[in-house]
């Protein structure tokens, strides 16, 4: 089946045609910025300049970083205030005329990564951890999502005795903006690591996002007892991921019967 899968983030709003069968782009992959301030009018005109750009008119499945309950947006950690109760499904169907499926965009990663990378037949309890501007976080329970998770927004209680937000304490944004070796980032994510460990006892982690592409050069630093692996699909996990869930969700649910 093929889906529109698009991810949209706080820099760039992305998307490619996908075979969600395969987990395989069959179109080129196009990228638009995203607008400032990135209100629901003017993402949502983005998009449709996406939508526009592919002259699609099927199904559209659409990563966003939100927590997303029923199409309606709960969260805006790092979006604009004004998305926080916007029925986004709703606003976007609307909008580029196509039906479309919206989730939490680590979730997408996290489906795309269950079902075609690091995650594919693993059971227990596997989350996936999206490392870029915060800390996304999908959890599976033998497969099955438990969606809108937020682990990047755990307190930690750091080495000066100070809480600090997970994400404003160990991600890509906070490696880059501190200047952090690889060695420092390491430490530091390995204590958020510990906390994950010791709260849910994971049979894996996955780590995706920007800075997984150099987990070879921060990974040493982890003192774990779980499982960890760097996510195969890296960044076209949020698109492929998106596409997958508009698919399931697509499709006509079975009769029972009598």
């Amino acid at each position: 089946m093929e889906i529109l899968g698009v991810d949209i983030g706080g820099t760039g709003i992305k998307g490619a045609i996908v075979d969600t069968d395969k987990g395989e782009l069959v179109s080129e992959r196009k990228r638009i910025e995203t607008p400032h301030p990135a209100t629901p009018a003017a993402v949502a005109a983005t998009l449709k300049q996406l939508v526009d750009e592919f002259h699609w008119e099927g199904v559209i499945g659409c990563g966003f970083p939100a927590t997303i309950h029923h199409g309606v947006a709960h969260s805006a950690a790092n979006i604009d205030k004004t998305w926080i109760e916007t029925p986004v499904e709703e606003l976007f169907t609307e909008t580029t005329k196509c039906k479309t499926y919206v989730l939490n965009d680590a979730d997408a990663a996290g489906i795309c990564e269950m079902k075609f990378g690091a995650g594919k037949n693993q059971k227990g309890v596997v989350m996936m951890l999206t490392i870029g501007t915060g800390i996304g976080s999908a959890v599976f329970i033998d497969g099955h999502l438990h969606p809108n998770t937020e682990l990047g927004h755990l307190f930690l209680n750091t080495k000066d005795d100070k809480f600090k937000i997970a994400e404003h304490y160990c991600s890509e944004r906070v490696r880059v903006e501190k200047d952090l070796s690889w060695s420092k980032f390491g430490a530091k994510f390995n204590k958020y690591l510990q906390r994950l460990e010791f709260l849910f006892n994971p049979d894996l982690f996955i780590l995706g996002g920007g800075a997984s592409k150099n987990f070879a050069k921060f990974s040493p630093e982890f003192k774990l007892h779980t499982n960890i692996v760097e996510a195969k699909t890296l960044n076209l996990a949020g698109i492929i991921g998106a596409a997958v869930y508009a698919a399931q969700k697509s499709k006509p649910a079975r009769s029972t019967g009598k």
